[in-house]
């Protein structure tokens, strides 16, 4: 049983990762056309500035508008699926892509753009100074930017509770894709990782495999192209599936070590 920690870096905001790690930024993507070139623009900006080591990989999950021809023309690695295996087949595919190549760290970011690259810093900070396998940058640490709707801050409180009472980990924002793990946890999440909506089952499969997991306070924004794929119905399914995904592979997973 691991317990996540809450980390504050106001005390620190030195970049110490200059050229030393070698980062994939994982790009899932889904008719993001309208947003895919500025959050891929952004990324490289920022690893231009910071001297950081990031490379972007794309990955577009059999989209149906043109976001295969707009990343065959901007500065990423474009990995175009055959057919669309949902967030948790197109990032897993990241993760194997990062891991075949040799990358210390894997950061999965939005390509909605709600993910400001400016905020990926304080993640990789996290992650070397706390020594952490795996960070998730929050919404809800210190409440900055954009907060997500009432009825989703509902679900994602909850699962908060579900995945304490579980497994002792205390994450605030454990719907958050913007998290980066490190080459330890790239094995066993490219090995396993679950599909459709996986970040807070993920929680599970992390803390079963005693990773460290820490939470960094970050600003996140409306998503600034195409439409969310969970509204207010399938919100009430999403947390009723997501819910039964997490007892299952918290018993699947407990069974095994035993």
């Amino acid at each position: 049983m691991t317990d996540s920690s809450s980390i504050n870096l106001k005390q620190s905001t030195t970049v110490v990762t200059e050229g030393v790690y070698r980062i994939a930024a994982i790009v899932p993507a889904f008719n993001e056309e309208e947003a895919i070139t500025s959050v891929v623009n952004d990324i490289n900006q920022l690893a231009a500035e910071k001297k950081l080591l990031i490379d972007v990989i794309v990955v577009n999950d059999c989209s149906k508008d043109s976001t295969s021809e707009v990343i065959s023309n901007i500065n990423c690695i474009a990995i175009n699926l055959p057919i669309n295996l949902g967030i948790g087949g197109a990032v897993q595919t990241g993760f194997k892509y990062a891991l075949e190549n040799g990358y210390d760290f894997a950061i999965q970011i939005d390509g909605d753009g709600q993910h400001p690259a400016s905020e990926i810093p304080k993640i990789i900070n996290a992650a070397v100074n706390g020594n952490l396998d795996v960070v998730i940058g929050s919404r809800f640490i210190t409440k900055e930017g954009f907060q997500s709707s009432a009825f989703r801050r509902i679900g994602i409180s909850y699962f908060k509770w579900l995945n304490h009472l579980l497994v002792g980990t205390v994450i605030f924002d454990s719907t958050s894709g913007f998290r980066l793990i490190n080459r330890k946890v790239l094995t066993i999440v490219s090995e396993y990782y679950p599909d459709e909506y996986p970040e807070p089952e993920a929680i599970i499969v992390y803390s079963l495999n005693n990773f460290k997991i820490g939470e960094v306070s970050v600003s996140m924004k409306d998503r600034q192209g195409g439409v969310s794929s969970i509204g207010t119905f399938a919100s009430v399914y999403y947390m009723l599936k997501v819910t039964l995904a997490i007892i299952f592979t918290f018993i699947r997973m407990k069974f095994k070590r035993i």
